[in-house]
């Protein structure tokens, strides 16, 4: 037998064929086109669900389960899509529409950032652990959480916005409105930004920098810029690096410090600097962390399955 688990991105949607063991056999990818109505990009969850299994040669019969990562606020007990802000969907019953077009009963949704904790849990940084927490950092902060073994998500399927709460009082406008917002200072977006300013002020005072030599195949700063300037000796990549995980370090330890998780591992895009990121962030934790030598410590890692954490959490739903 087999599951699906379908990833529903703004850009891109990917569906996968997971086995028992969690171990993905086959993927296919489509755009999602956010523009269309909600019914259409239903309509193309499906065929991936139909084009894994012709390719198989299996059927839906062959499949136990179909599970949904979407991003948004997610009723995952009647199967809707609350809403979202970049994806047509509000109040949406993903679920049922999914069910009639395919005659298939068991599908599930839930939220991309539990459903990937959950795929952390089961196959990847966190498994064997009964409490664990992950954020993921990328274009925003996003956070899941297992807490008993189960996702967490509050009683109105909110919670987890870990990336919306405040680090700095008055501090730098979020995409929500708010000001100061960890995600302001400690996603893709805000590490790029903080680049790009250093750049602009190494231009205005004639300071050397090797960032400039960092940019991506577009000329563009990305989320390694940074870091890639910093590897070759740059002190001006360095200070954006320090501040950047000064910020990083902060949150995850006011996260470590309310809820304790076994794990609690770091994904995303910036995750893949990997060890380094690590090395440069755990200390900073550790020296903000409540009870140090008095309980056992939260492991800090990096999360395992990068990009299908949410396939095979939203797959074993």
């Amino acid at each position: 037998m087999y599951r699906i688990g379908i990833d529903l991105g703004g850009t891109k949607m990917a569906a996968a064929l997971v086995d028992d063991n969690y171990r993905i056999i086959l993927k296919e990818t489509t755009p999602t086109h956010p523009e269309r109505p909600a019914d259409r990009i239903a309509d193309d969850m499906a065929g991936l669900c139909v084009r894994l299994c012709g390719k198989q040669g299996i059927t839906l019969g062959d499949i136990r389960e179909i599970g949904i990562a979407s991003p948004g606020i997610i009723d995952s007990k009647n199967g809707m899509i609350l809403h979202t802000c970049n994806l047509p969907f509000h109040h949406y019953p993903i679920c049922r529409y999914l069910s009639d077009k395919l005659g298939f009963e068991n599908i599930r949704v839930e939220n991309d950032a539990n459903a990937a904790a959950w795929g952390e849990a089961i196959a990847g940084a966190a498994r064997g652990s009964q409490n664990s927490i992950i954020v993921t950092l990328g274009t925003g902060v996003g956070g899941g959480f297992v807490i008993d073994n189960k996702i967490y998500s509050g009683f109105n399927f909110a919670g987890g916005e870990l990336g919306h709460m405040v680090i700095q009082v008055g501090g730098r406008l979020c995409g929500c409105g708010r000001r100061g917002c960890w995600e302001a200072y400690s996603s893709a977006t805000a590490l790029i930004n903080m680049t790009n300013e250093k750049i602009l002020m190494c231009r205005n005072y004639g300071k050397p920098t090797r960032l400039t030599e960092c940019l991506n195949e577009g000329g563009r700063v990305d989320g390694r810029t940074a870091f890639e300037a910093m590897k070759l000796g740059d002190d001006e990549a360095r200070d954006v690096v320090n501040e950047y995980v000064m910020y990083l370090a902060n949150g995850i330890a006011s996260i470590i410090n309310i809820f304790q998780p076994e794990v609690l591992s770091i994904g995303g895009g910036i995750s893949g600097e990997g060890d380094l990121l690590l090395e440069l962030v755990e200390p900073l934790v550790r020296s903000q962390q409540y009870g140090p030598g008095l309980v056992p410590l939260t492991r800090l890692c990096i999360a395992e399955l990068g990009n299908n954490a949410g396939i095979i959490g939203a797959a074993n739903l």
